[in-house]
């Protein structure tokens, strides 16, 4: 529960703090005299939009800070384990907010001594306070928020079904995002198929083999030049070794013959002459083999027009192949192999939107099953929803009016398959739920959202509170205007609620009705000073002679009218009776 809240410099507000207890804290005050500014401040401190037009006047900065004690329990543990993960500390007396808004824009938020975003701070409170004022009427005609109140209601059970449903849900839509991508690439996979396969036939037909293309161009250039190469190889062979006649004795083997035998003469009388015979001879033997392969070389160049067409048809068709899938038929080998894996891959995609397409089937049967299960717990939640509703409205001075929860569905194609029906569907399932108010015994029930003025929406969120309060841990509801448009009897009956309400939870309401504050456990009043500001002293708890007074003043705008003090006195020993 909140057990303190401190606020500086807001709106009218100057200096305040308001300590509170547990059960119902009712706060009252003189119109404007600062009431609102005290929810404002709760709003800040829970995360709430801040606006600089909230800083009093002549002030630096606005500052809220709050006490709240954390209730043992699974809250407690989640509570204390966001705000370790921001990096602030739980003590035993609970958790410290704080929330600043400056003067010339911008603002902070503190959570356990550490600074943290604002939005931690809603993450924070969201299972620890309830506020409601008037946008959260507003908030109550819109289709989802009565949607959410009746699941809520509908207990643990329909909690866990609608967890599993929403992981499921997930699934399924991440299943269908994946397969929509695959089937929108089926006509580029099934053209880059095509190619890729034209591609690997031509090149199998050809039946490259590595560097064929170059082995091949150096064929056909010595083909297309066989007679010139064979009479360059006579010529050569020639010079080496003669015609065979040696009738002129100018060829290199006779010559070298020559020299090394004129220097075999001088061997006897110079070792070194010894050494350039024997250099010759190595030459010799070298230029006999040298003559030899010139030899062969020359017999086997004979011209082959057949081989030769045959060369230049392959290397044609090898060039069919360079023009588009490499530079080389060595590249084109590479390009065939790479083309065979993304074949495979493309082959492999095919399955996978198969398997996709029987993957999204399954999901689909598995969340229709689980959606029709959570229509049929929202349909017994709602009756016993609206049956609740209708008995504290009754007692909310609407005895004709009744309110219907009902849950329906619509039609899409694209939707689940439940009962023979295909249901639109979303994360929460196939149901759309809105509340019906029927506000005489004669009138039509219509939505909430077109047939309930300001008053009736009051007593509605107040009747639902009060219901969902049996299945709701909360610690802490705050009201406010909720008896707006609300007076007489009815008011009474609104104190009434709001006080059982209090036996489970604490209650803030801030009312202007004396038939509210009358069932109050801590009555609280805000006072301003001579200048227009509430000071530190402006915030009083009050004793029961102070609340008779502030009653008195409340229904006949005199303190000390002794009329009105009896009537006071008769109020509060009214509520105490009916509690």
């Amino acid at each position: 529960m909140i057990e303190e809240l401190r606020i500086h410099g807001l709106g009218v507000i100057d200096e305040a703090v308001l300590e509170l207890g547990p059960g119902l804290c009712v706060l009252t005050g003189e119109t404007g005299a600062g009431k609102t500014m005290v929810v404002t401040g709760l709003e800040l401190l829970l995360g709430g939009r801040a606006e600089v037009a909230v800083v009093r006047a002549g002030t630096r900065r606005a500052r809220i800070e709050g006490r709240i004690r954390l209730p043992p329990g699974p809250i407690r543990d989640e509570v204390a384990s966001l705000t370790d993960t921001a990096g602030g500390d739980v003590d035993e007396d609970g958790l410290i907010l704080a929330r600043t808004i400056a003067g010339q824009g911008g603002s902070r938020a503190f959570a356990g001594g550490a600074s943290v975003p604002v939005s931690v701070l809603s993450q924070l409170c969201q299972p620890l306070v309830a506020l409601h004022g008037q946008a959260d009427q507003l908030l109550l005609r819109q289709r989802g928020t009565q949607r959410r109140a009746l699941d809520n209601f509908a207990g643990p059970e329909f909690a866990a079904l609608l967890a599993d449903y929403r992981r499921l849900y997930t699934r399924l839509r991440d299943a269908e995002r994946r397969l929509a991508s695959a089937v929108s690439a089926t006509r580029e996979r099934a053209l880059e198929t095509d190619q890729l396969n034209h591609g690997l036939t031509e090149i199998q037909a050809v039946a490259p083999q590595p560097g064929e293309d170059v082995a091949l161009l150096a064929e056909d250039i010595r083909l297309s030049h066989a007679d010139t190469l064979r009479v360059s190889a006579e010529s050569a062979r020639h010079a080496l070794s003669g015609s065979g006649e040696a009738e002129h004795g100018s060829d290199a083997l006779l010559m070298v013959a020559n020299a090394r035998a004129a220097l075999d003469e001088a061997r006897l009388h110079d070792t070194e002459a010894g050494t350039l015979s024997d250099r010759l001879a190595e030459i010799g033997y070298l230029l006999a083999d040298a003559s030899a392969e010139v030899a062969s070389y020359a017999e086997g160049l004979e011209s082959d027009p057949q081989r030769l067409a045959w060369v230049q048809g392959r290397r044609a068709a090898l060039g069919g192949l360079t023009r588009k899938y490499g530079e080389t038929v060595d590249e084109v080998l590479v390009w065939s192999r790479e083309a065979e894996g993304r074949l495979r891959e493309l082959e492999a995609s095919e399955e996978t939107e198969a398997g996709l397409s029987k993957e999204v089937s399954q999901l689909r049967g598995e969340l229709s099953a689980l959606a029709k299960e959570l229509t049929r717990l929202r349909v017994l939640a709602a009756d016993a929803l609206a049956g609740g509703v209708t008995d504290e409205l009754s007692a909310l001075a609407m005895p004709h009016a009744a309110l219907t929860v009902a849950v329906t569905k619509r039609d899409d194609e694209a939707g689940l398959q439940i009962d023979g029906q295909t249901l639109a569907f979303g994360a929460d399932g196939v149901d759309e739920v809105e509340f019906l108010l029927r506000s005489g015994s004669g009138a039509t029930a219509r939505p909430l959202a077109r047939g309930a003025s300001g008053g009736e929406l009051s007593r509605v969120m107040l009747a639902l509170e009060v219901v969902l309060s049996e299945t709701d841990a909360t610690p802490t509801f705050v009201f406010d205007e909720v008896d707006a448009g609300v007076g007489g009897k009815a008011a009474v009956e609104v104190g009434r609620r709001l006080a059982r309400l209090a036996r489970t939870a604490q209650v803030l309401v801030v009312t202007h009705l004396p038939q509210v504050a009358a069932f109050a456990d801590h009555h609280y009043v805000v006072v301003k000073a001579d200048d227009g500001s509430v000071t530190s002293a402006g915030v009083v708890a009050l004793d029961d002679d102070g609340r008779v007074r502030e009653l008195s003043r409340m229904l006949a705008g005199q303190e000390d009218s002794a009329t009105a003090a009896a009537h006071a006195r008769e109020l509060l020993a009214s509520s105490r009776l009916d509690r």
